[in-house]
């Protein structure tokens, strides 16, 4: 069952001078994780927010639970839950006083959904009095969690919800993430941080408001479909000039404290080593490495610059 369905949504700002969502298509199944991998500037927000009936698209048609985006928005905002990227409660109330709040807004009860925020509001059920202002990033985070919980959504948006916070309190997220998927309850979640992609069902890579790939993680890093090589020396900097000025080099990029290098099909390793040599890379080291979400985006990125490039 569809859950989330999008058909060539578009969106735009400044009177159609910036292009933000660019004839997007998309599904998402009931109870599914769903992951929306980009970086800042890529779409998602925009996305989210047309999902959520904040906007309303310039082009296309999206149904959430079946119902339309645009003509039945007072049934989505119902269902929905909603973590926007910024901490948007109120600073100035305590905890308690969020979470009543927004039960509230949604005509029920702390009590009467308890059960469905009890794991998540544990772990901030001392601090119930602090004022939602004094909260570390990561107990704002859960306090947002809980307040977009109160109602029981049917489907859950949560845009960037990890970032900012540390290592362990984004770990401490997806396993709560994972707790709610086993509710039945469908997640869809935004982030920059390719990592996190593996963590969801299913993922979509989207740059500059366009979907590049949607498919699980690994069927993502399946479809890489080069040999990846991780290749360093003493001499970073040259390097990646050398390495990207080498006729047999496909792509090259840096990734931590190596460069990532993809090789023309009729290539041989040991010609890259003797090519290196000859420019005076002194330290040179050449392994062969399994490919990453992160890999597969920057594959997807060249690849649809070289459609462009050739279609214009």
């Amino acid at each position: 069952m569809i859950a989330v369905e999008l058909d060539r949504i578009a969106k735009s700002y400044a009177k159609g001078k910036v292009q933000a969502v660019r004839s997007v298509s998309f599904d998402v199944h009931k109870g599914e994780l769903f992951g929306l991998i980009g970086p800042d500037g890529a779409g998602k927000t925009s996305i989210f927010r047309m999902l959520t009936t904040l906007l309303i698209p310039d082009a296309g048609k999206a149904t959430v639970d079946g119902f339309d985006i645009v003509k039945d928005y007072k049934a989505i905002r119902k269902r929905v839950g909603y973590m926007p990227g910024r901490f948007s409660l109120y600073q100035d109330l305590s905890v308690q006083e969020n979470l009543e709040f927004f039960a509230t807004l949604f005509d029920t009860t702390i009590d009467a959904n308890y059960e469905m925020i009890r794991d998540i509001y544990a772990q901030i059920e001392r601090f119930k009095n602090r004022k939602a202002g004094k909260l570390s990033g990561g107990m704002k985070q859960k306090l947002a969690l809980c307040c977009a919980l109160i109602h029981k959504p049917s489907v859950l948006f949560l845009d960037e919800p990890t970032t900012g916070v540390d290592a362990v309190s984004r770990k401490e997220f997806w396993e709560m993430l994972r707790s709610l998927r086993a509710q039945n309850i469908t997640i869809l979640v935004s982030t920059p941080y390719m990592d996190e992609a593996t963590l969801c069902d299913r993922i979509a890579l989207i740059q500059e408001g366009q979907i590049l790939s949607i498919d699980t993680p690994q069927g993502i890093i399946q479809s890489f479909g080069s040999p990846l090589l991780a290749v360093k020396s003493e001499q970073m900097i040259s390097l990646l000039h050398h390495l990207r000025n080498y006729s047999g080099t496909k792509t090259c990029y840096t990734f931590g404290e190596f460069h990532h290098l993809t090789l023309k099909e009729t290539e041989e390793v040991s010609d890259l080593k003797t090519y290196l040599k000859s420019k005076g890379q002194v330290g040179v080291e050449i392994q062969s490495v399994q490919p990453t979400i992160e890999d597969c985006f920057m594959a997807q990125m060249n690849r649809r610059a070289d459609q462009n490039e050739n279609y214009g």
